[in-house]
Formats: C-alpha cells, structure tokens, sequence
C-alpha cells in the first residue's frame, strides 16, 4: 500500500484555522501541549490508515457475497484516496477545539424534528443508533482506564484559560477526538459496517494511546508550573455487583473520587452524600421530626410547595433571616391543619433540602462574591432546591445547566466592584434578570435554565471580547512604556558617564539634556544600543563635548577644523529627525557658533604668545606654503567667556508626566513571605485591594512587564486601574491590604466545603 503524502505538516494544520481564532492568545504552556499532542496524534492515525487495508481485506475475505465483497474493496480504494484529507481535517479540529478554549459558543439551537414518516427514518435512525452505541462504549473504556488523568488535565487546563470546561470539553477527551474524526470522516460514502469498523481502528490505535497522550500533557504542564502538586494516580478500581454500600462508604472516605466520574459515579454521589447526612443528623443538624401518623408528601407535592414559595418571595431578602427549611416547614404546618392529616417531607427529598441550603449557607458567606450581588444570587435558592429534587445529577454532573448558571454568574460576578447606583451596571441588570425570570417562569420544566445559560455565556462572551480587546491594548501601552523606560535609562547613563563630574559651558549642557537626550531616545528605541545609528550618536555627543573644551596641543586646531562642520551638520540632522523646537534649535546654534569662535582665537592668541614676530618684520608679506591664521576681531567686538557650569549631580530624564524622580523603594530579602505571595501571583489572577476604610477595589493582573518589574491592573473592563512594583506589592501584602480571590467554580467550592464539613462532624 502506497503511503506517501502520509505526513501532514502541522504548521500547515495550525494555518488552516478559521481566521478568527485566537491562536495568539493562548498561554505558552496550553501551545506545547497543543503541539506534543498533535504529533503523537498524527502518528497514531497514520497506524490506524496503515492497518486500514489489512482490516478491510480481511472483512472483504470473509464476505458471503460479491457485493458484500465490492462494498469492502470500495471502501478501501475510498479510503486510500481520501487518507490525506482526512489526516488534515482530524488536526485541524483538533487545532480549532485548542483555539476555542477561550471563546464561548453561544447560540447553537436544538435541531427541531418536523413530522416525517417512520419508515422513511427507521433505517437511519438504526445507523445513527448503532454508531451512537459505538462511540459511547469507546469513550466509556477511555474514561474508565484513564478517567483520572483526563481529570487532571482538564484541572490544570481550567487554571489557564477564562472558559470553564468539563472532561467532555477538553480538547483531548475522548469524546472530542472522536467528534473531531467523525468529522473528518464525514466525505467518506461508506456503510454503517465500514464505519463500524473504521471506529474501532480509531479506538485501537488512537483513544488506546491516550493513557501516554494524558501523562505527557500533564507533564508539560506540571513542568510549567500549573498545579504541579496535582498527582496523577491509578484509576480506582470499579465496585463489584452487589456492594454498593462499600462503594458509597468509599466514595465518603477518600475524596469523593467519583464526583468526576461516569453514570454510575452520578448515581452513587448522592447515595453518599445521603450517608454523610445520615452520620450527622441529630448533632449537626435537626433529627426529622417524628410525629404520629404523619405522611411524606411525595415529590409533586414538594415541588408544588416551592413554587408557592418561589411567587411569593419577596424582591428584597434578608440574607441573614431568610431559612427556607423553616420557611417550609410552617407551610407544610398549615397544610396539615387544614386537611387534619399530619404531613412530613420524604427523606430523600428532606436530605436533598438540607444540602441545597448548606451550599448555598456556603455561597452567601463566600467573600468573594460581592455583597450587592449575593442579595441577588440569595434568591435562587428555591430555583436550585426545585431543580435538585428533579434531578439528583445536580449534584454530580459538572455540565447541568443549572449548576452551569450558577457558576457563569459567580465566574461573572468575581471582577464587579461595589458602585453607587448598581442598577445602571449592566451585568447587574442582566443578573437581575435571569434571576427574576427564573422566579417567574420555572415550575418544573428545567430547560429553561439551558434558555438563560446559553443567553447569559452570549452576554458576557460580549462584555469579554470587548474587555479583552481593551486589556491587550493596555498590555500593549503598557510594554512600549517598559521600552521607553529602559532607553531613558540608557540614555540617563550615557549623559552621567560623560557630563558627571566636568565643567562645561551652560548651553552644551543643556543641549545634551534637552535636546540631544530626544535624539538619544528615538535612537534607542528605534535601533537599539548594539546598531551603528546609537553608536554614531554617541560619537556626535562625545564630539561636542570636546570641541568646547580647552585644548592647547597644536594638533587640536587642525583637528577642530576638520571636525566642526561635520559635527555641525550630524547635531541639526539628530535634532530635526527628533521634530526639536526649530526655534531653540536655531538659539542653540547660534551659540554654539560662538563657543567654537572663541575656541579658535584661544588657538590664535597661544600661537601668537609662543611665536613673537620681530618688529622690522611685522609688515614682511607671508611666506609661500605657511597656513593663514584666524584674523582676531577687534577687541571691542570679542565674545565675553561663556557661562560654566560644572555637573556635580546625576541627570535624571523625567518620563512625560512625572514631576519629579520615584523615590526608590524598601528592599527587602529575597526570603521574605510577601515576596513569595506576589511570585505566586499568575496572569489571570484577581485580587481585592483595600484603599482605605471604606473603599474595595478589584481587579485583575493583566500584565507583568518583566523589564521594568510593574504589575499592571485592570477592572472588568479591562482598564487600567492599578500599577505596582514587585515591592510595593509585598508591602500591600504585609499590611494585608491584599486579598486574593479564588476563581475556581463557586458551586464546586461549596460543595467540596459541605462534603469537608460533613466529613469533620462525622469524626467528631
């Protein structure tokens, strides 16, 4: 079999991205990644194509029919011919689900099913149902060898980019890469019997490498310093049939293993988190009331009592005295004297209330939400509760849509800063409304909160593309400036090393530190200190200084002579090319004119005081080949002696703005705590500074500009609001003014904070 064209060049593969994905922005550490497992990814599906033939020959032997045999024999020629494309369309996907990693796909719709008749989809539909069934049992066998690798990885992926992700989501998950193939695949005109066997090739050669595909990610990534802490471990092995109390018992004690983890990992997680509650109740919380007679009202029933309580609650909570189990409690109170039968809440649906109102217990006393917008958040409370009791995966499943809200909002929420009147924010507003449509409009269909997830990602994907785009302009503004700062530093330092410490007249000095220092910079800037241009501008401030100084070797005048023009011509040329002030330009050379003048009768008078003409030869005429000297003025028209000054302290050019020089900061050991914390400080992080008293700013580090040493803030927006040097930073710190903000998913926090707590009263 012909192989040649196998290799797809993977620059070629990352060029042929849509043009709008913003390769550029991903972090260094996400590109290596990108690229180790593009190549490990290519080898393996050349493997799959090279074993293609031999597969299909093999079928096409065993056939029963010709035409059963022509089907394979076509396949093969079909897939020969398409190899390359398909080769090139798998890394392009897999190229663009890296690039999407910081983009949120907004607005895709459900496919609405018109009315077509039965028989004209059975035979599709049992296609689709088979390959369905095909890819499931290859992503499960992944997940269930490798799960908690992709977990790892999808943590550590999650670290980096501003778009929360689930295993599913990742790139190299196995239920992408599967996607991407399929896709890739799609020109193919094989039947479902080719595909199948196709898809199995792909499970062999390509998912069965993704054990070594996870741990090399991971390494990179650990190396790179993302969560290098985060050990990966063997998958922990399935629970036989029939045990599924030693299973939960499990789950409770080594860290809930299996809230990342499959089907069987949803169902169990509430089963444990049932046991949990059943090993506290009665200290921890309330035992249920054991009351004679008293009947569960079923689930209907319960949700029937939230919606109640959802259309009444009030526009303004107190956070502090709002308790929903108290709250329902005396409605089902009334409920029973009405109809004379003492009714309860089921166990189940009891256990389920008890954890809603410890995580959101945990969510309203979280710091990092803003107080403004917990008001807010505070009432979706019976919103959740109602969803919790539908669907028990609530609490298992990282993608359901209403855990997904939940966190978008928070996620949303991390960068708003306290204002005068936050009705007009516009996050606010929208916040605002999400929760007031929830109250209004859920009572049991749960779709809608897929409606307000995918309206609300539209929303802030908006407001991040905007601030995103203002944030690299700061970056941008930000790193010219760092420039800027390390040539006047350049500059400082060649003005000091020639003016520090010598005598000179006034307007020299002031033409070096006014004039020829702008002249310096654009140099620097434009060329470097290494090029020929900063090099020959040095020699022209060199120059300068010494034609004004005194000479009285002889050579001195000759060499005055020939230099002066030159000179003359390179100072005007630097001065225009720097648009200088043509006015002080023209004072500036006037006077230098005269400098240079009085240079040359010094040289006069030397020569005339060392020679002394005899008087009978005073008129002799001049010999042949002897240099005329400079006829001196008159003495009444000679220059006085120009101004002197002498450079005793260091030139310090100011940055456009600066009024006076940075006082230089404390230094502290390079040991020191606060030094530590800011190191640990990563792009991406945001941090709540105390001002004063009564004012909070947040913001997010948007840039560490390493030739200066500046932190550079910015808002929400992705404005400018704060600089900092490393040191006034640590200092910040040391007084904790300082406070960092955990952006990790709020709801996993609460629920990984309630399981902990659970956990510490059951040892108690």
């Amino acid at each position: 079999m012909k192989t040649d064209a196998n290799v797809v060049p993977l620059t070629k593969a990352a060029t042929e991205q849509s043009p709008t994905s913003p390769v550029g922005r991903l972090p260094v550490a996400l590109i290596q990644v990108r690229d180790k497992a593009a190549r490990q990814l290519q080898r393996t599906l050349q493997s799959l194509f090279d074993n293609a033939d031999d597969s299909l020959f093999e079928m096409a032997d065993r056939a029963t029919s010709n035409a059963e045999q022509n089907t394979f024999f076509e396949a093969m020629r079909d897939l020969r011919l398409k190899r390359k494309n398909i080769e090139r369309g798998f890394l392009q996907k897999v190229f663009e689900a890296f690039s999407n990693l910081n983009q949120y796909e907004i607005g895709k719709s459900q496919p609405q099913l018109g009315a077509v008749s039965f028989d004209s989809l059975t035979l599709v539909q049992d296609d689709e149902l088979e390959e369905s069934v095909a890819l499931d049992a290859m992503v499960a066998k992944v997940m269930s060898r490798d799960g908690i690798a992709l977990e790892h990885l999808t943590t550590r992926l999650n670290t980096l980019i501003s778009k929360k992700l689930d295993d599913k989501g990742n790139p190299l998950g196995p239920v992408l890469l599967s996607s991407c193939f399929l896709d890739a695949c799609s020109s193919l005109g094989v039947e479902i019997k080719v595909k199948l066997i196709i898809l199995k090739l792909f499970e062999k050669y390509v998912l069965g490498g993704c054990e070594q595909l996870y741990a090399e990610a991971n390494q990179v990534l650990a190396a790179a310093g993302v969560l290098p802490e985060l050990k990966s471990v063997a998958p922990s092995r399935q629970p036989r049939p029939g045990s599924p109390a030693r299973s939960t018992a499990a789950a409770g004690e080594e860290g809930f293993p299996l809230l990342a983890g499959g089907d069987e990992g949803m169902q169990e997680v509430f089963g444990a988190l049932q046991e949990l509650l059943s090993q506290v109740r009665g200290t921890a919380m309330p035992r249920r009331a054991q009351v004679a007679d008293a009947l569960p009202i079923s689930s209907n029933d319960l949700m029937r009592l939230l919606s109640y309580m959802q259309q009444r609650a009030p526009a303004q909570i107190d956070l502090a005295d709002f308790d929903l189990r108290e709250q329902l409690e005396q409605l089902l109170a009334r409920a029973s004297a009405k109809s004379g039968k003492a009714r309860v809440v089921g166990e189940v649906d009891e256990d389920v209330i008890n954890l809603v109102s410890m995580l959101f217990e945990f969510i309203l006393d979280d710091r990092t939400l803003p107080d403004s917008l917990k008001a807010l958040i505070g009432r979706l409370q019976i919103p959740m509760l109602k969803v919790a009791v539908l669907d028990k995966t609530f609490f298992s499943r990282g993608s359901h849509p209403a855990r997904r809200l939940l966190n978008e909002i928070a996620s949303a929420a991390l960068g708003w800063g306290e204002q005068g009147d936050a009705q007009r924010d516009s996050l606010y507003q929208k916040i605002e409304q999400v929760v007031q449509r929830l109250l209004n409009d859920f009572v049991d269909d749960p779709t809608i909160f897929s409606e307000l997830l995918a309206e609300f990602m539209a929303f802030t994907g908006d407001e991040r593309r905007r601030s995103e785009l203002l944030e690299q302009r700061t970056r941008d503004a930000e790193e010219g400036r760092a420039k800027a700062e390390l040539a006047r530093r350049e500059v400082e330092h060649a003005l000091n090393e020639r003016l520090l410490g010598k005598t000179l007249p006034e307007v020299v000095v002031r033409l070096l530190q006014e004039a020829w220092s702008k002249v310096l910079m654009l140099t620097c800037l434009k060329h470097g200190v290494d090029s020929a241009e900063w090099q020959a501008a040095l020699q022209t401030m060199d120059d300068l200084v010494w034609s004004v100084a005194p000479h009285e070797e002889p050579e001195a005048r000759l060499r005055l002579l020939e230099l002066v023009p030159g000179l003359l011509k390179a100072l005007r040329e630097g001065m225009t090319s720097a648009a200088f002030d043509p006015f002080s330009t023209s004072e500036f050379f006037s006077q230098l004119e005269s400098l240079h003048v009085q240079a040359f009768q010094r040289f006069k008078r030397v020569v005339a005081e060392a020679e002394p003409a005899p008087a009978a030869d005073a008129q002799a005429p001049q010999a042949e080949g002897e240099m005329p000297l400079l006829e001196l003025p008159p003495a009444e028209e000679a220059e006085d002696a120009p101004a002197m000054v002498e450079v005793v302290e260091e030139i310090v050019l100011l940055a456009p703005g600066q009024s006076r020089p940075q006082e230089p900061e404390a230094v502290l050991p390079d040991d020191d705590e606060a030094l530590l914390q800011v190191d640990n400080l990563r792009v991406g992080s945001w941090v709540e500074i105390q001002e004063d008293e009564e004012h909070k700013l947040r913001c997010k580090l948007a840039a560490i500009i390493k030739p200066t040493g500046k932190f550079v803030f910015v808002n929400r927006t992705g404005m400018k609001v704060l600089e900092k040097t490393r040191t006034g930073l640590a200092v910040e710190f040391r007084r904790n003014a300082i406070r960092l903000l955990d952006d990790a998913l709020l709801f996993d926090r609460a629920l990984e904070s309630v399981i902990g707590n659970l956990r510490k009263l059951k040892n108690t």
